[in-house]
């Protein structure tokens, strides 16, 4: 089980866990903080070589030229020795990233507060993601932090990120090659993934490979690359396996077959005879799922070409997902009113206080979790001892936080995280729809949802085939978005069989189907327990089913679950195959009737 814990003082400390079964959700896992840094791991002789002895001239004049200060390699070699020639090589780019005086001087990392309020605020841009918590709830004072402090704080995804775009790659591309790869890959395969998309021509090539980093250098990791793939029969992400040999390539833009008011571009696909509705299926998961996922997701439902669609297309908010279903396309009609699409648009109340080199228009992808107070009270404080507007420094670290927890302005030099009636409303849910339960379990079960006018877009196509109304399995249904949607499109649903797994989730779609709905509702906690036998009956029992919808959990598919990315092979992705099993069993009983 993986343990998030806000480090504030109040009720707000919260413990994130998985839906249900305690293993890893899309929460960042915490680092041990009180585990040994760097300069803990190597012994220094009297001359403060690490090792115990001095590394050959030729070896700095090599980091030299690749263009790192001579100062700062001595200090790196000092830390950790220079026999890992990969550690070594990341230390550098870290201190790069920090600046060439935060690498050679003493500078506070855990505290945020410029050592000298003139020439110090490159240090402002050192923590990412989780590293404003400590293990035991603990905050470093800034008196006794030091370089191998920021290590153990510095996120291994913001050094391999930050590493690569060093070398002169594009972040976006930095960042799907971690998805790919897993943030515990070595640095020279995530050059590799890069270097190999770009071959294969799914990015633009912008001819910034060799700029800060050296083609020798470069060369030198491809070749390191290769030897690794062959050390372990070919594969290039140590001893595990990749999960298909075929790649589903994404869309740029991530728009789907076609978006509300599109009149510009027609898109036809043509199903295979036996996916062809009745019953139409509906299956979402996450669309950065690791290589190959999608081919098997679309395999196994009817070789169907899934749909990309990121939400901020939609609403105000990203959320990329793909969607394999039998819907027609032809007829969609978006839900009235459509969301709000920026956040200004959304919360006009925070452009009082929105600074001009915030740029954003669109909040990133809602999560499970929200940024603790301490991070929140080190930007407060980054801000307020700075310039207005604040260097170059301070802007990137402010808003490489705000971008990854979805901070909002709330006053002077003051951002806050998103609450969560402002969750619901991004997704498309009803205010208070969440509300009667605690507030970690509204984030998580927010977090984990579909986006409501994503999904109605797509399920509008039933309004005019069953003006009647709909019979609805519903798996993994979460909190209802599904049945939210179908809702907001006036489409009556005479029955849905909900299976979900979490009790907390269970009691808010209770609660919102017995105050908005006159049918019924027949709720399953394990997907498991549904057996084609159960399958059968109810299809006797109701005549059948007009929509399966669900959305698998993507537990081992998210990208930010560093130790459990297993994709279709872990225990909790894995339920997708019972997803097919029961859509099969539906269709050869209604096939019977």
């Amino acid at each position: 089980m993986v343990d998030w814990r806000s480090d504030s003082d109040d009720d707000d400390n919260f413990e994130w866990e998985s839906d249900g079964d305690g293993e890893p959700s899309s929460t960042p896992a915490l680092r041990n903080l009180d585990a040994a840094g760097p300069s803990t791991l190597v012994r220094q002789d009297s001359n403060g070589w690490g090792n115990g002895e001095a590394p050959p001239p030729s070896l700095i004049e090599g980091y030299v030229g690749m263009g790192f200060p001579e100062e700062m390699v001595v200090k790196a070699i000092k830390d950790i020795g220079h026999s890992d020639a990969n550690a070594l090589l990341e230390l550098l780019l870290t201190y790069k990233t920090l600046g060439d005086d935060a690498a050679v001087g003493n500078c506070s990392t855990s505290g945020f507060i410029p050592q000298s309020t003139e020439e110090d605020d490159d240090d402002l841009d050192s923590e990412y993601w989780e590293g404003d918590d400590d293990a035991d709830g603990r905050e470093a004072g800034s008196d006794g932090s030091s370089d191998e402090g920021f290590l153990r704080e510095l996120s291994e995804m913001d050094k391999k990120i930050n590493a690569l775009v060093d070398m002169g790659y594009p972040e976006d591309e930095a960042n799907l090659a971690i998805t790919r790869c897993g943030v515990d890959a070595p640095l020279y395969v995530l050059v590799d993934s890069v270097c190999a998309s770009q071959a294969a021509g799914e990015y633009e090539v912008t001819g910034r490979c060799f700029d800060s980093f050296g083609g020798r250098k470069k060369a030198r990791l491809m070749e390191d690359s290769k030897k690794k793939r062959k050390r372990y029969g070919g594969r290039s992400q140590g001893s595990r396996p990749p999960l298909d040999e075929e790649s589903m390539p994404l869309p740029n833009p991530m728009v789907g077959f076609n978006l509300p008011g599109d009149m510009l571009r027609t898109v036809s696909r043509k199903l295979p005879r036996q996916a062809i509705g009745p019953p139409y299926f509906y299956f979402e998961n996450v669309a950065l799922a690791p290589r190959g996922s999608w081919d098997a997701f679309s395999r196994h439902l009817y070789d169907i070409v899934p749909e990309f669609l990121d939400s901020k297309y939609m609403c105000a908010a990203a959320r990329k997902r793909g969607y394999i279903h039998n819907l027609p396309i032809e007829t969609r009609v978006n839900l009235l009113p459509p969301a709000p699409k920026t956040i200004f648009e959304a919360f006009p109340h925070y452009k009082k206080w929105w600074p001009s080199w915030d740029n954003r228009k669109h909040l990133n992808c809602l999560q499970t979790c929200i940024a603790s107070a301490k991070l929140t009270e080190r930007i407060q404080r980054a801000l307020a001892s700075a310039s207005n507007p604040p260097p170059p420094s301070v802007q990137k670290y402010v808003m490489k936080e705000c971008r990854k927890w979805n901070l909002v302005w709330v006053g002077k030099n003051k951002v806050a995280a998103l609450d969560p009636d402002e969750f619901e409303y991004l997704l498309g849910f009803p205010r208070d729809h969440t509300r009667g339960i605690g507030k970690t379990e509204r984030y998580k079960s927010l977090g984990n949802s579909f986006q409501v006018d994503s999904v109605a877009w797509h399920l509008s196509v039933l309004k005019a085939m069953y003006p009647n109304g709909v019979n609805v399995l519903s798996l993994f249904t979460g909190i209802g978005g599904g049945e939210v949607a179908l809702h907001r499109l006036g489409i009556h649903m005479h029955t849905v069989i909900s299976v979900e797994i979490g009790e907390v989730n269970r009691r808010v779609l209770r609660g919102w189907w017995d105050q908005t709905q006159t049918g019924t509702l027949i709720e399953i906690a394990d997907v498991q327990s549904l057996t084609n036998e159960r399958v059968d009956s109810y299809v006797d029992r109701f005549g059948g089913f007009d929509l399966v919808i669900g959305g698998s959990p993507c537990n081992n598919l998210a990208g930010s679950n560093r130790h459990h990315r297993d994709g279709l092979d872990g225990e909790h992705s894995a339920l997708f195959f019972h997803y097919v099993r029961i859509l099969s069993a539906v269709k050869s009983a209604m096939r019977r009737m």
